[in-house]
C-alpha cells in the first residue's frame, strides 16, 4: 500500500493490529520493537512485522539508538510517526474554520468577503508568477496544477474544439464551501483572473449535486 493510500482511507479502515500500534507510538512519540509487543499484547516478531510494513507504507520511521550510555551495547531501533502517519489521525479543522468565520461574520460580513477575495488574491499572485510568458495551453496545465497542490485532486484535459477542462476531483474546502458560498464563488473568480484571456464556465459543482467540480475553459479566441 502506498503512503496515499493509507491516508485516504484514515486511521479506522486499517487493521486492528496496526491502528494499535500507530495509536501507542503517538501516545508515546518513539517506541522500540519490544515496547510494542508489550503494549499491544503480540510477539516480538509478530510486531516487527508489522513495524516494518507500517514503514513500507510511510507511516512510520526509524532510528538506532545505542542501549547504554558508554556507546557500547547492541543498538536499538526507535519508531516515530511520519507526516503521513500523524494525518491519518483526526483534526477538527473544518468545524474550528467555521466557527472562527462565524465570528468574523457577525463581527462585519464584508470582512468575510475581503477574507476570501484576500486567500484568492494570493493564489492569483503566485498563478500570475507561474503563468508569466507562457502559453495558454500551458497556463491551463499551470493553474491545474495550483488546484492539485491546493488539494483538490486536479486535473485537465485539451478538447478537439480548442476548449479545455479543469476538473477538481476532491474538495480541500467542501466543509466551508458547504457554509459559506464565497469559498466556491472565489474558486470561480480565482480561474477567471488567472486565465483573463479566456472564458470559464463551472459545467460541474459539488455543492450542487456533482461528484466533481469541473470548469470548461473558452479561450476567447476561438
Amino acid at each position: 500500500m502506498e503512503a496515499g493510500a493509507a491516508v485516504g482511507q484514515g486511521l479506522g479502515n486499517l487493521p486492528e493490529s496496526r491502528r494499535a500500534i500507530l495509536e501507542l507510538i503517538k501516545k508515546r512519540g518513539e517506541a522500540d520493537v519490544g515496547t510494542v509487543a508489550a503494549g499491544i499484547g503480540m510477539t516480538v516478531s509478530g510486531a516487527r512485522q508489522h513495524l516494518a510494513a507500517l514503514s513500507r507504507d510511510g507511516l512510520l520511521v526509524s532510528r538506532q539508538e545505542r542501549a547504554d550510555i558508554t556507546g557500547r551495547g547492541r543498538p536499538r531501533h526507535l519508531y516515530a510517526l511520519t507526516a503521513a502517519g500523524d494525518a491519518l489521525f483526526p483534526r477538527n479543522y473544518v468545524d474550528l474554520t467555521n466557527e472562527l468565520l462565524e465570528y468574523v461574520e457577525d463581527e462585519s460580513p464584508e470582512l468575510l468577503g475581503r477574507i476570501f477575495d484576500r486567500r484568492a488574491g494570493r493564489r492569483l499572485e503566485r498563478a500570475r508568477s507561474r503563468t508569466v510568458g507562457r502559453s495558454f495551453a500551458e497556463k491551463v496545465g499551470i493553474v491545474a496544477g495550483i488546484l492539485d497542490e491546493d488539494g483538490y485532486l486536479a486535473d485537465f484535459e485539451a478538447r478537439p474544439d480548442g476548449t479545455f477542462l479543469i476538473t477538481e476531483h476532491n474538495c480541500a474546502v467542501l466543509g466551508v464551501a458547504l457554509r459559506y458560498r464565497h469559498a466556491c464563488s472565489s474558486e470561480l473568480d480565482f480561474l477567471q483572473a488567472a486565465m483573463p484571456e479566456a472564458d470559464v464556465t463551472r459545467v460541474a459543482h459539488r455543492i450542487n449535486g456533482g461528484h466533481v467540480c469541473a470548469y470548461e475553459i473558452k479561450p476567447r479566441s476561438l
